[in-house]
């Protein structure tokens, strides 16, 4: 989300005040925020002596004797690392972001949705059914976030405040409150959401498709299990996997889904803070001894998010100096500034990552509400749940904020005023009225459930084996996430935690009633039925063939376990990955840290494997035109490399884009254009054979019929000649990097319309990278974005970072984040990762205390204050 618009005027009033003061001071300010990572600081709020031992990276190294000093000392780092950005995450999440910026058009829509949705009110009831352990947890890292915000003012705690005080008013910074880390992960929840695109698509696309439904569900194809496995073979349940069907109801026919076309608009609103798109999932692969060099387990993960400035992860390791009832930790890795613990990482036991499961945990119910405040329930009129909400906006009036909720969730349909209209759709005749405005849109999402996450946090942390795995995985609600593990005793393992609605079957209408459709509220035939109990979550344990791949593709094969989701990846990147490892096990090649690091970085592209050999059957006349398809057909017998210096690559990227633009522009609304990622491969794939296909008709030109082989030879020309123009005439010359480009922004201060100098300090230097969208190395792209009148190559997502947790040997592990462990723009830990990123590097990952003294560049020293 950008507040841009807002922040222009004040950057340019700090521009004025540069010029008035002098550069030097200018510098001064930038540089204030930057924390001392060595000498001896006095906390209060220890209860003994705490190390904090950086490299040259600036990852801290935190040893303590109990749990509570270590999450104390957690709090002060983060909060000396990146304090801006967990407090605009925390204005974000508390819908309060109007607060922080002003009176800001984006900042209020955002609000209003959250504010909506509840996220904050839904933080603060999960308190209560933690546990314990956790609730004291929380409150040490906030303990030790306030100890750094009481020793610091505003701009000593990071330059957006300076800026922001310019021209909003700044008040005294407010404590950090526990409930502050539990709203982040309704954040987490939302950006890593599946299907909720998908299941407004579908609605969206109907009306423009002549309420064809068949052809809705050409765009959403289903999993591809003939080409793509799943990542378990097998499935035995330990109970009754689902729950009995209810009678079935028939709805009757017509374009009864219009309505949502108003909650489009409505969740569209929210930020999203991890990143949204086809290209949000990750890959994790874990490999057991028997196939790697030092015969103990690899565990590899990349989870692709949005790209971000600074990057979503901060790396750190927690350790305890002695394991003792008093002190239960010894972690490493990757987390959230904003909340303790580690999200990703080992530890002396057990290494985990995570992906994205896919589940489907979203519905959106149409509902017929009524003037008085009621709304229609199995024939009878009930009354909503409302509330009033209060926004406050910085140096403008409060805004009141009324929210209505149903059985199935709060009302978004009204969030904004413009999609209020969207709900006017005709209903057929037997359906209850709409009424004045239309159907109302209630949201259902599993994440405004109350839930244990936190608990299962420290309980990964701390796990040791399989069962304790599991034990984690049941308090794991949301986000719905793939856990893959590996062990010091040598096992591997695969676990799908998360809260997952079970779902009634209802015969005979118009659409499926498996939650890949909005649903009518006034039914509760339509309602969940509950939730998969853990014990019946998918797992494996050391599989036959050595390996587990998790990469956002199908879990189970085809209708085998609990239903998950009907909208899976296709499952791309997840088949590469197993031709990588099979292939390296068949030639006997004992895998290691550096093959798998490299396996990470794989471009080969499915999209030009699938579509390349029909692109070079079809006629082209133009020897302009075909000196570029001549590049295609040298680049088949490479295996289609994604690289980033490769002319074919940048090529066929183009043509891509082109033929997603003509295939389905023509008759699908913007929102629902294909975006070029796994499932617009399976789309096309589908249609490729039949060359008369309606898809292939461009509609604009009415007199015409277009086959399939006049839309590529179309966007072949039109590829051509954009690079041309972009790239230059001789395409030999082309790189894909020079269009493919992944460019960090700061979500207050880095987007367009502030002053060019401010954006070069908050947002680094573009870097060209090879990879795309399902391509292992997953730096997405949205193929139907443009920038003028030509495609936007830019990387909308990518690898966040990456790790592989090396067994055998803890200290030969490797990491790295997209772009630095501090949030500052002048400390050289701001970028002084991205480089190797983007080159597919990595660093050491020091473990041990020995490793971690070696590589130590600064220690700095929190003792109790007496």
């Amino acid at each position: 989300m950008s507040v841009v618009k807002r922040v222009s005027i004040i950057v340019s009033a700090m521009l004025v005040v540069v010029l008035v003061v002098g550069v030097s001071l200018a510098l001064a300010l930038v540089r204030r925020p930057l924390p001392e990572y060595g000498g001896t600081q006095e906390l209060a709020i220890l209860d003994g002596e705490v190390e904090v031992l950086r490299d040259e990276l600036g990852v801290p190294q935190i040893y303590a004797d109990t749990d509570l000093d270590l999450f104390r000392a957690q709090g002060y780092v983060h909060a000396q690392d990146r304090f801006f950005e967990m407090d605009y995450r925390r204005h974000v999440t508390a819908g309060r972001l109007a607060e922080l910026v002003g009176e800001n058009e984006d900042a209020i829509a955002a609000d209003s949705v959250i504010r909506t949705l509840g996220w904050r009110r839904v933080a603060e009831q999960e308190w209560d059914l933690l546990a314990e352990d956790t609730r004291t947890y929380l409150e040490a890292y906030a303990e030790g976030v306030n100890a750094y915000l009481d020793a610091n003012e505003a701009s000593e705690l990071g330059v957006e405040y300076t800026v922001l005080g310019l021209s909003t008013t700044l008040t005294e910074v407010e404590p950090w409150d526990p409930i502050d880390s539990l709203a982040w992960l309704k954040a987490m929840a939302w950006d890593l959401a599946a299907n909720y695109d998908e299941e407004l698509g579908r609605a969206a696309a109907l009306p423009a498709l002549a309420g064809d439904v068949a052809r809705v569900e050409q765009l959403y194809p289903g999993y591809p299990y003939d080409r793509n496995a799943p990542i378990l073979s097998a499935y035995t349940p330990t109970a009754p996997a689902a729950q009995e069907a209810a009678d079935t109801t028939v709805l009757p026919d017509g374009e009864w889904l219009g309505a949502v076309e108003a909650a489009l608009d409505a969740v569209g609103a929210v930020p999203h803070l991890l990143g949204e798109g086809d290209g949000i999932g990750s890959n994790s692969f874990v490999v057991a001894g028997e196939h790697t060099s030092t015969g103990e387990p690899l565990l590899a993960n990349d989870p692709h998010l949005g790209i971000s400035m600074p990057g979503v992860w901060h790396q750190a390791g927690l350790h305890c100096r002695a394991m003792d009832e008093a002190c239960t930790f010894d972690v490493a890795g990757f987390g959230f500034a904003g909340l303790p613990g580690v999200i990703m990482g080992h530890n002396t036991e057990l290494a985990w990552g995570l992906t994205n499961l896919g589940a489907d945990v979203v519905d959106f119910f149409l509902e017929r509400v009524y003037d008085d405040g009621t709304y229609l329930r199995d024939g009878e009129r009930v009354p909503l749940e409302r509330r009033t909400e209060t926004i406050r906006v910085n140096d403008a009036e409060d805004i009141a904020l009324g929210v209505a909720s149903t059985v199935h969730g709060p009302i978004v349909s009204g969030v904004l005023p413009e999609t209020a209209a969207a709900g006017n759709t005709p209903v057929p005749a037997g359906s209850p009225p709409s009424g004045f405005g239309g159907y109302a849109v209630a949201m259902s999402w599993t994440a405004l459930t109350p839930g244990r996450t936190a608990d299962a946090i420290f309980a990964i942390n701390r796990a040791d084996d399989a069962y304790a795995i599991a034990a984690a995985a049941a308090l794991f609600d949301v986000p719905a996430q793939n856990i893959v593990f590996a062990t010091a005793a040598g096992d591997i393992g695969y676990q799908a935690p998360g809260r997952i609605p079970v779902r009634q079957s209802v015969a005979d209408t118009p659409v499926p009633s498996d939650g890949s459709w909005p649903r009518p509220g006034w039914n509760s035939a339509f309602d969940w039925v509950g939730y998969v109990a853990p014990e019946n979550m998918p797992r494996g344990l050391n599989p036959e063939e050595g390996f587990i791949v998790a990469a956002n593709q199908a879990v189970l094969p085809a209708g085998v376990g609990p239903f998950l989701t009907a909208d899976y990846d296709a499952g791309y990147r997840s088949q590469r990955i197993r031709e990588l490892l099979t292939g390296a096990i068949e030639q006997g090649q004992p895998l290691d840290a550096q093959t798998v690091t490299t396996m990470m970085s794989d471009n080969a592209s499915p999209f030009a494997e699938a579509i390349v050999p029909v692109l070079l059957e079809v006629p082209v006349e133009d020897p302009f035109v075909e000196e570029a398809v001549a590049l295609l057909e040298d680049w088949a017998a490479d295996g289609y490399p994604q690289d980033g210096d490769s002319p074919a690559a940048a090529y066929f990227a183009a043509v891509w884009a082109h033929l997603l633009t003509h295939t389905f522009a023509d008759e699908l609304p913007a929102s629902v254009v294909p975006e070029g990622g796994s499932r617009s491969l399976d789309v096309v794939r589908s249609i490729l054979e039949t060359p008369s296909n309606p898809w292939w008709d461009d509609r604009t030109t009415v007199s015409l019929v277009e086959s399939r082989d006049e839309i590529l030879a179309q966007s072949l020309t039109n590829a051509r000649y954009e690079l041309t123009n972009s790239l230059g005439a001789d395409p030999s010359q082309w790189r894909w990097d020079r269009l493919h480009r992944v460019a960090p922004t700061h979500p207050v201060l880095g987007g367009e319309g502030i002053p060019e100098p401010v954006r070069r300090l908050v947002n680094p230097t573009p870097v060209g990278v090879g990879g795309g969208a399902s391509i292992v190395n997953a730096t997405g792209w949205d193929a139907s974005a443009t920038v003028g009148d030509r495609p936007d190559y830019r990387a909308t997502s990518g690898p966040s970072m990456r790790m592989v947790v090396d067994l055998s040997d803890l200290d030969a592990s490797v990491w790295v984040n997209a772009t630095g462990n501090s949030g500052h723009p002048a400390s050289v830990h701001y970028t002084d990762q991205i480089g190797a990123w983007a080159r597919g590097e990595t660093f050491a990952w020091p473990y041990s205390r020995a490793a971690v003294e070696e590589a130590a560049q600064t220690t700095q020293t929190l003792v109790p204050r007496d």
